[in-house]
């Protein structure tokens, strides 16, 4: 028992000496041009080296709403990275949110880049110096670590980074303010970078989504709703304020200590209280030292501090020539009930996808169904405009389909009755097998159209559109169509059921005879003088056959960076008719290599 006390003494005397070298040793930077070296910490007004206060000017914080979190509520709350609690595997598939869209390639890029999979920073910091420098309000330091980023940074992804950067000025102003409402470090707001390159898009493979990449446990905890219809961890604001609550929480549990917090955003509060109790220290540096924390959290605080000074310092570092973004604007107008986007669009003169950029939280057509005073976002100088025409428009024209929930006795042929619509439409809609599938609390969409059933989505949102030219009826039963930009006779055609034949015999064209915008078109004939009633209907019989026989059947075989858009234009068919041959959910996501059997036009040599 007694050899045992000079073995204790001398891991006592070792352990003090490493820390008064590791205290006291400083070295001159070389980071960043107005960087000037440290000589005590204590100059900084720290209580250790790595225990910060506010920064210049900053209040202590205000009674938050998420402090009704509780500390243990808080122990397996995490955004990204590690999330124990809330990642089933490690193998975790790579997804879309809710499989809604395929991710763009510029998206895709950056989520690799996020990742450095090939980054390999050095196991040992080095000598850690504090960076005193004006320009930072949060708490800098130099070490090996930190070298190591700023190097991959403006090296092997500097092109990511510089989209990055010129993405960043977007957002920066509205963060800071964020930020600084609640008391936080402005500077801090470059995390966002970090988690997603200020992409709002960005989406791990655990599941984290938006530009702060919350989970969607966190995320609620926060009020950040996901659903099927929107998630608001992809609305930039929305999330920013969360991200600003979560930090604060986590700056107060971990008593002030910033390091220690960043790294509990990536990993989790309890991760990070159970490495200190196993490590015996609160030094964010020391307890990377151990192989408890994964490398993507030991990386986390480094990558942060590297991703700060080029942030701050971009022409010191090698980024130059910058094409930095205009701050986001926008106006707000308040919906009373669903609102389909191309209406929204349509009366605020603006386009699909720039309301669609302005509501990223938005992943489907529509405005959520049930939410009575929805606040949208729409181009500066729009809001007057859209407010007007809007409270002019039919609340049954905002909307292409009626949102219903299930309820008991509910059965298709009932709702059928009551929405006027036929029961086959119903069931073809929401894509169910038969009038028994039907789920107590399932939530169903009803077109408005009775013809939806037959027709693309996008179809019947044309149909529904008070400027869309439709088929008009004249004497006996004859109908016309006025020919819009972008239509070919196939799909007219297919769009009223009939043949490029049978509208090329009732409206005089010949097999070369193109189409010009503001044609009118005999696409129905009744029983006038072009055709008798006998006639007409044999034609309407024989129509789907002679369409048929028009048709060939191809097998495509999906590439890298095809969508349902490109494969259609490609083939010159709709979207929806290929979901419907492959038998596909609504926005399905396509993988390489998957097969698709598609129905084309005999002369086409696409």
């Amino acid at each position: 028992m007694r050899s045992v006390w000079p073995l204790c003494l001398l891991l006592l005397l070792l352990a003090g000496c490493a820390a008064e070298v590791r205290t006291s040793s400083q070295a001159q930077l070389r980071l960043s041009p107005q960087a000037s070296r440290i000589t005590d910490p204590a100059e900084l007004g720290v209580l250790s080296p790595v225990l910060y206060p506010q920064p210049p000017g900053a209040t202590q914080f205000p009674e938050l709403e998420s402090a009704d979190l509780v500390d243990d509520e808080l122990e397996d709350i995490a955004t990204t990275g590690e999330a124990e609690a809330l990642v089933e595997t490690d193998d975790a598939v790579a997804a879309n949110p809710d499989d809604e869209e395929v991710l763009d390639p510029e998206t895709l890029e950056d989520n690799a880049a996020l990742q450095a999979a090939d980054a390999a920073p050095p196991e040992e910091e080095g000598e850690t110096v504090f960076i005193d420098e004006k320009t930072f309000d949060f708490p800098i330091v130099d070490n090996e670590k930190v070298r190591y980023f700023v190097d991959y940074f403006s090296g092997p992804i500097k092109k990511n980074v510089r989209n990055w950067l010129e993405r960043s000025t977007r957002y920066l102003p509205m963060m800071r303010e964020v930020f600084a409402e609640q008391g936080l470090p402005r500077d801090l707001v470059y995390l966002a970078m970090i988690e997603s390159g200020f992409n709002n898009k960005a989406f791990s493979r655990a599941r984290a989504s938006g530009p702060w990449q919350f989970m969607e446990r966190t995320g609620r905890a926060y009020g950040l709703s996901n659903d099927w219809w929107r998630d608001e961890r992809r609305d930039p604001e929305k999330a920013t304020r969360a991200a600003a609550r979560h930090l604060a929480d986590l700056y107060r549990m971990f008593d002030g200590d910033w390091y220690l917090a960043i790294a509990a955003y990536n990993a989790g509060a309890g991760k990070i209280r159970r490495a200190i109790e196993r490590y015996g220290t609160r030094d964010f540096w020391e307890l990377t030292h151990g192989s408890y924390l994964r490398e993507e959290t030991k990386h986390y605080v480094p990558k942060m501090l590297a991703g700060l000074l080029i942030a701050k310092h971009p022409e010191y570092y090698g980024f130059t020539d910058l094409n930095f973004q205009e701050p986001l604007a926008y106006e707000q107008a308040e919906i009373p009930s669903v609102t389909d986007i191309e209406v929204i669009a349509r009366l605020a003169e603006s386009d699909y996808e720039i309301i669609k950029q302005l509501n990223p939280e938005l992943k489907r057509w529509s405005t959520p169904p049930g939410v009575e005073s929805y606040q949208v976002r729409l181009p500066v100088g729009s809001g007057a405009l859209f407010t007007e025409r809007y409270a002019q428009l039919p609340e049954n024209q905002r909307a292409n389909f009626v949102y219903h929930k299930v309820k008991k006795g509910d059965t298709p042929g009932a709702l059928a009755r009551r929405y006027n619509v036929r029961t086959d439409d119903i069931l073809r809609f929401n894509k169910l097998r038969s009038t028994r599938s039907l789920r107590i609390g399932q939530n169903l969409l009803i077109p408005l159209n009775p013809e939806a059933g037959k027709m693309s989505l996008a179809d019947l949102r044309e149909s529904l559109r008070d400027d869309a030219p439709a088929a008009k009826s004249g004497k006996g039963g004859t109908k016309h169509y006025t020919v819009r930009s972008g239509d070919s006779l196939w799909k007219i055609a297919t769009r009223f059921h009939v043949t490029e034949k049978q509208l090329r015999s009732w409206n005089g064209l010949g097999s070369k005879s193109g189409l010009k915008v503001g044609q009118k078109l005999v696409v129905a004939a009744g029983s006038g003088k072009g055709q008798p009633a006998a006639a007409a209907k044999s034609t309407r019989q024989a129509a789907p056959k002679a369409a048929q026989a028009d048709l060939k059947k191809v097998v495509y075989q999906v590439r890298a960076g095809d969508s349902l858009w490109t494969i259609g234009r490609q083939f010159d068919v709709d979207t929806q008719q290929i979901c419907d041959w492959n038998k596909l959910p609504k926005n399905p996501v396509l993988r390489p290599g998957q097969r698709l059997t598609l129905l084309v036009k005999s002369t086409h040599r696409g």
